[in-house]
């Protein structure tokens, strides 16, 4: 039998507060020239992927800007829970069939099911984030991560002590591999910058292949692999693996002078509390902003089906404070990864990964 969870506003139990980091040129949420009339009979729907809502990753990100949404615009907003892969389709199908007019999924595993919805339904407005589906009632809500990570492997470089940092995913999917490719990359800046051989583990760039768990549950599985990098000497981790990041953050607890760089969102807000003296930074993709604006657009008759793409200099992306950590970072380090922020920002340095949006 399948496993749906409807869950309106209000009721998620579980579902932690997200820390938007601020930007000034930050997607709009405001909804200044939204009809109150017309948001008032306006219903919105979401599908997660199988990792679930309290997911500490895009799942939970998304349904925060849904519900930010819900607030600024007294819309009706419902998320449809996917506890494995037997739901998804479904699920979207349900979302469909409530007749709202529009509807969120999460994540490639969504991607043919809402393909196929759109091709059925082409008066509903859809949008899927970290996916690019190609069709005129679907908007795209991409992040090209590999900006922030390069901070975040400038970073790493900068403030390891053993000179290993390590990386690793949960699958070998685009919207993971950006965030690795940005991070060895911005380790070989630090290298050539400061004449170094800081060396990170877990991902090729040029053969696109590293090491991953092959899901992005099992916490376990995180552990291990990060265990196995402590045991090589890693002293900084990066993992693009949702809640198996999770059990990174365990074997870099546990090990004692390793610290941990999350993703998608800021994982010292939403990890437990007791990584928080391990956590060096996070790489955001800004998600909640992105939803509330094309929600907002979809409200005022503004639907587009071209892709948001969330960079650097529109606050999209970005790379989270320092907080418990900031003594550990030299404010030299910190004023070199400013200037290099503004160099990505200007194109005097360029990003690239054959992943990037």
């Amino acid at each position: 039998m399948r496993t749906t969870a409807l869950v309106r506003t209000g009721v998620v139990a579980g579902v932690l507060a997200l820390a938007l980091a601020g930007c000034a040129e930050a997607p709009s949420s405001t909804g200044g020239g939204t009809s109150t009339a017309a948001s008032s009979d306006y219903c919105a729907r979401m599908v997660t992927n199988s990792g679930g809502l309290d997911d500490r990753s895009f799942n939970q990100s998304s349904w925060e800007g849904l519900e930010k949404a819900q607030q600024e615009y007294g819309i009706d907003a419902q998320v449809l829970v996917s506890t494995g892969e037997t739901d998804l389709a479904p699920n979207v199908t349900q979302a469909v069939q409530s007749g709202c007019a529009f509807v969120l999924t999460v994540g490639y595993e969504l991607a043919d099911a809402t393909l196929a919805e759109a091709g059925g339904s082409p008066d509903t407005h859809f949008a899927i984030v970290d996916e690019t589906v190609d069709a005129p009632n679907v908007k795209p809500i991409l992040f090209d991560t590999a900006q922030a990570s390069y901070l975040a492997g400038y970073l790493a470089a900068g403030v390891s002590k053993t000179g290993k940092v390590a990386t690793f995913g949960g699958g070998n999917q685009p919207p993971v591999t950006l965030f690795m490719d940005g991070f060895v990359d911005g380790v070989a800046k630090y290298n050539e910058v400061h004449g170094t051989q800081v060396q990170a583990l877990g991902w090729d760039k040029a053969s696109q292949d590293g090491v991953f768990t092959g899901d992005f549950e099992d916490i376990n599985k995180g552990k291990t692999v990060t265990q196995g990098f402590i045991d090589q000497g890693a002293d900084v981790i990066l993992p693009v693996a949702g809640q198996v990041g999770e059990g990174a953050a365990s074997a870099a607890s546990e090990a004692g002078g390793v610290s941990l760089i999350w993703v998608d969102n800021d994982g010292y807000d939403t990890l437990p509390a007791e990584y928080k003296p391990i956590l060096l930074t996070s790489v955001l993709k800004n998600t909640g902003d992105a939803v509330v604006e094309i929600v907002g657009d979809d409200i005022d008759g503004d639907f587009s089906p071209e892709p948001f793409v969330g960079t650097l200099e529109n606050g999209g992306v970005a790379l989270a404070p320092f907080h418990d950590l900031e003594s550990s970072v030299p404010a030299e380090l910190a004023a070199e990864i400013d200037d290099l922020k503004a160099q990505i920002v200007a194109g005097t340095v360029v990003v690239d990964s054959p992943s990037a949006p």
